[in-house]
């Protein structure tokens, strides 16, 4: 490359900062969020309480998704869901820190955000992502460029990240009541949660009457097939073990589990 062509890049790479800059994008901690960003949040919260569903929260892993997502928007000229060598929705989500078990999106240019909620409630499938009643949490950016905003905005479900320890004690603080003692020891258990089937050999002589695995992205309930074991009264321990879930598509936030009942 010529130093000509390297000051004709440095000259596009100003004028593409100087055209394409996101507005204001800040932390959700101690400040605040993105104007727009937030006008656009409470127009949605509005007519989300309008059709009787639940508000939706701030999410800042979301936003940061959204972010990189309108920017590629602005780079393309043209507005779409995914571009190629691009990650998919639920791949850049959970990249930016995002933990959920649903997730959509919503993209539009318009001159403000005003007009681009306008357009997203005159749009059956933009209009069905925001008024989703399973989502809670969104992120919204928007980035000023050529006269015009580009806008994306991410709607989850939001799902709390836990530790393997936590999920085995959140587990094990819904089996107490029934009476059940719980093993000090998951061991076994956690062997058990990464098996399809059996129980490991490092269980010995001391063999479970009854063997529970699942996974899911809600820990404060237990299967139904679970409880009516611990209800039949026939146990009187039981170890309880969180591993790696398996088969999950994307990045959803899942959590395995595994229950021996003695």
């Amino acid at each position: 490359m010529t130093i000509l062509d390297k000051r004709r890049s440095l000259l596009f790479v100003a004028f593409w900062l100087l055209f394409a800059m996101p507005l204001p994008l800040l932390a959700q901690e101690g400040r605040e969020i993105q104007p727009e960003a937030k006008q656009l949040m409470q127009l949605a919260n509005q007519a989300r309480a309008a059709a009787g569903k639940p508000p939706l929260h701030w999410d800042e892993a979301l936003a940061e998704a959204a972010l990189k997502h309108t920017l590629r928007m602005v780079a393309e000229e043209q507005i779409a869901h995914r571009y190629g060598g691009e990650q998919g929705l639920s791949e850049r989500a959970a990249a930016a820190g995002a933990h959920f078990d649903l997730i959509e999106e919503n993209v539009a240019i318009g001159p403000d955000p005003a007009t681009i909620h306008d357009e997203w409630m005159h749009s059956t499938g933009h209009r069905e992502n925001l008024l989703n009643p399973q989502v809670n949490r969104v992120g919204i950016a928007l980035v000023a460029s050529r006269g015009v905003l580009y806008a994306t905005a991410d709607y989850a479900h939001g799902v709390q990240a836990l530790s393997t320890s936590e999920v085995e004690a959140r587990v094990a603080d819904l089996i107490r009541p029934s009476g059940v003692t719980i093993l000090a020891n998951p061991a076994v258990a956690r062997e058990a949660c990464s098996m399809d089937r059996g129980v490991p050999p490092s269980a010995g002589g001391m063999m479970p009457g009854f063997v529970m695995r699942w996974q899911d992205a809600d820990v404060s309930r237990l299967p139904k097939d679970l409880i009516d074991h611990l209800a039949s009264g026939q146990y009187r321990k039981a170890a309880v073990g969180s591993c790696a879930p398996s088969r999950v598509e994307g990045d959803f936030t899942v959590y395995r589990v595994a229950v021996l009942l003695y």
